[in-house]
């Protein structure tokens, strides 16, 4: 990809891209003005036209105010990212047009393609979440419900019809932020209005790589494209396993098969398709490449730390303290903690009431007998309030002896349900409920837990002291990590949420005039509040796609399979690359979460991230992370060797940042510099004066992440950091497509070359 200089600013192809498409959204968006002041004309209009004061006049002016209206709210609330995909065509079998100004045909021409292999771009459409004409009425944007936009949806490398090139572009506000191409036909030299058709992203490499001039090569990409495509359009009535190496595109499979789900069968993913990244930084990517789609909200992408409503994570745990809060043994703690959790406080110790006109007692013991029956079941310790409640007055009217009065069992039943009354109506008694049985949040018990005694007797026989004392002392702090967000679920779960009764409607005095609907139409719901809205409302899905599913642990699969407890799933990972350190306890809890539904699997075979020089030093990792284990099959050599550098007597931080700096003149793209855990911060700040294409992140934030190129830093430190160390350095070394730089510390011994102890033969 080359880059130009221009009046001293790398102009690069990336940035083009961006500016033209940039162009086309300041298009859209003043198309967009002008409808709206046309919307907002028409209403004046009919306003003017109710002046007549003819019953016809008045019948049409309120179906004009109310269609105009309708417009207007509906451009109002659509005016905001929604631009979101391209598609670039070839030329069709036939002529036609449909409605939104595209051409209809889905099979290119039969000369659309030349014996040479070259092609014209014939048609390029716009997809976005309404449709938007020119004053000719031709298409600026294809409404992505409609036919025309299928494509987008539906193509890929093995079935592309007419599609050469699908593009997603990240925009936020008026503003294109970014571009992301994929090549449907990889092998073609299409050009768009003369010149070469750009290509940004993957879409660039696979180009690469398909019009390389040895068929060996072509070979291979036709095995990445059939491969990815049998996974994408495999059938969702089970569970779809997809397991891969770095660099052999399991999320990008993983999003465009959520597209293509949705697309081919809208009613039946009404109810939602969820997809959970182990980052906030994939998120990001991710959101990138798959935009919300549609009405409902049909898809929800979450990192694992914001998958609790209200919760974020942002901080991280050391691994010692993630082993012990990941663990399925968390689930008899935090059960124990939920039931020690309602004597904190001031928890009384005594009722009294008064019945019958006289005093009645429960002393301490009759109440700890109680508690103990209540406790007795396993439903959630909020919903056994009630339950509470009852066996209070149960103990109450047996020390009244009212029950041995009557031999009537209406008249005793009567007496019984009078005292119920009474008693329940007494501030004493209720005063007394709620603090003898507060209702509980996961919150307030995950801070109960940060205290060491009650946390010792809570996991007696479960956790040793040496971990009761390092959770406590991680939940004193003031944020959340992402393996609290687990147990905060598992308390909610735990705890229940009580019923809240409903409240009544109050009446609005408007609703007492009439003829206002005439004139001023209700604002309907946009589809973006909608799909918030759903969003927020929605605890369960019909699909749910787990992206480095090695990753989780078995409190976070209890996480996720609460929102898929009737979905079909696809669950992408790699087991060489799980930062969890005791997989087989995280295997039996995916299991659980899973249920008995059926298995499909799918390996992908080939890595077209990493150049052959990056992908043998990384497998040098792996074959001591996991002997025996294979290493996707790199495709293509570059030439250029990692790079080592041996920090020496310098300082560490120059030492980084002289290399990031270096590979930023080297490379178009982005910089990534991996460090361990604790030192994220650190690298922040020594490279914060060297803009925006540099990247900073700890060892466990690199997962399913890109960039050109790397620095690691201290392999023997990333290591070292927990049990599963050398797996996240393999993960590490296989983040660039194009350069990688490896910076040893002392800790790593590097040799006279500067190579570190773990990457030498």
């Amino acid at each position: 990809m080359a880059a130009q200089e221009t009046g001293g600013v790398v102009d690069t192809i990336r940035d083009r891209e961006i500016g033209g498409e940039q162009d086309h959204l300041d298009r859209v968006y003043r198309r967009l003005e002008e409808k709206i002041h046309e919307a907002e004309f028409l209403m004046q209009d009919a306003a003017r036209r109710g002046q007549v004061g003819t019953p016809g006049a008045l019948a049409e002016r309120d179906a004009q105010v109310f269609r105009a209206g309708v417009h207007l709210n509906r451009l109002n609330s659509e005016f905001e990212d929604f631009l979101f995909g391209r598609i670039d065509l070839l030329r069709g079998k036939d002529g036609k047009k449909g409605p939104d100004g595209a051409y209809t045909s889905v099979e290119p021409a039969d000369d659309a393609v030349r014996p040479d292999n070259t092609a014209e771009i014939a048609e390029t459409l716009h997809i976005g979440r309404i449709g938007v004409l020119d004053a000719d009425y031709a298409p600026l944007v294809i409404d992505w419900r409609a036919p025309a936009a299928a494509p987008f949806y539906r193509s890929t490398p093995v079935d592309p019809g007419r599609v050469v090139r699908r593009r997603v572009i990240r925009s936020k506000g008026r503003k294109v932020l970014g571009v992301e191409d994929d090549l449907m036909r990889p092998e073609l030299t299409a050009t768009l209005g003369g010149a070469e058709l750009p290509v940004v992203g993957d879409g660039a490499l696979m180009a690469a790589l398909g019009q390389a001039r040895s068929h060996a090569m072509r070979d291979i990409v036709s095995s990445i494209q059939a491969e990815q495509d049998l996974v994408i359009r495999a059938p969702a009535a089970s569970v779809t396993y997809v397991e891969g190496g770095p660099g052999t595109g399991k999320t990008a499979v993983a999003l465009h098969r959520a597209a293509y789900l949705l697309y081919q069968d809208r009613r039946r993913y009404a109810g939602g398709i969820l997809i959970v990244s182990p980052t906030p930084l994939l998120v990001a990517y991710t959101e990138g490449v798959l935009p919300s789609l549609g009405e409902e909200g049909q898809v929800a992408i979450r990192a694992v730390g914001s998958l609790v409503d209200g919760v974020e994570a942002t901080a991280y745990d050391e691994p010692a303290v993630a082993r012990v809060k990941g663990s399925s043994r968390m689930v008899k703690v935090l059960r124990k903690a939920a039931r020690g959790a309602l004597e904190l406080g001031d928890a009384p110790d005594r009722l009294r009431v008064v019945a019958f006109g006289r005093r009645v007692e429960l002393e301490a013991q009759e109440l700890q007998r109680i508690r103990h029956n209540v406790l007795g079941g396993t439903a959630p310790v909020n919903l056994l309030r009630p339950r509470a409640r009852r066996l209070l007055l149960d103990a109450l009217y047996a020390k009244t002896g009212a029950g041995t009065r009557h031999t009537d069992p209406e008249l005793a039943a009567e007496l019984r349900s009078s005292f119920d009354e009474d008693v329940s109506s007494e501030d004493s008694f209720t005063d007394f409920l709620n603090a003898w049985w507060p209702e509980l949040t996961p919150r307030r018990v995950l801070f109960a837990m940060a205290d060491d005694k009650l946390l010792a007797r809570w996991s007696r026989r479960v956790l040793n002291p040496g971990e009761v004392r390092r959770l406590a002392r991680s939940l004193r702090r003031d944020t959340y990590s992402v393996h609290d967000v687990a147990l905060l679920d598992e308390l909610q779960t735990v705890l229940g949420a009580p019923a809240r009764p409903r409240r009544k409607r109050e009446v609005d005095p408007l609703d007492q005039l009439t003829g206002l609907e005439e004139l001023m139409p209700v604002r309907e719901e946009s589809q973006r509040e909608r799909a918030e809205r759903l969003a927020q409302e929605r605890t369960e899905y019909a699909h749910v796609i787990v992206d480095e599913a090695q990753d989780l642990t078995p409190m976070q699969w209890r996480m996720v399979g609460r929102r898929g407890r009737h979905a079909t799933w696809t669950v992408v990972g790699d087991p060489a690359q799980s930062s969890w350190s005791v997989p087989d306890e995280a295997a039996e809890a995916r299991d659980e979460a899973l249920g008995t539904r059926p298995r499909r699997r799918f390996t992908l075979t080939v890595n077209y991230r990493n150049p052959a020089e990056i992908a043998e030093l990384a497998a040098k990792v792996l074959a001591l992370a996991m002997p025996g284990a294979e290493s996707p099959r790199a495709v293509r050599s570059t030439g250029v060797v990692p790079r080592f550098v041996a920090l020496g007597d310098r300082d560490l931080a120059e030492t980084v940042r002289d290399e990031a700096r270096r590979l930023l003149d080297r490379v178009e793209g982005t910089v990534g510099v991996v460090v361990a855990m604790n030192r994220r911060e650190q690298a922040a700040r020594w490279l914060e004066d060297l803009g925006d294409r540099v990247v900073a992140l700890g060892s466990l934030e690199a997962k399913g992440l890109e960039y050109d190129a790397t620095v690691v830093v201290s392999p023997a430190e990333i290591a070292d950091e927990s049990p599963a160390g050398l797996r996240v350095l393999y993960v590490a070394l296989t983040r660039a497509t194009q350069q990688l730089t490896v910076v040893s510390g002392r800790r790593d011994e590097p040799d006279a070359d500067g190579v570190p102890d773990l990457l030498r033969d």
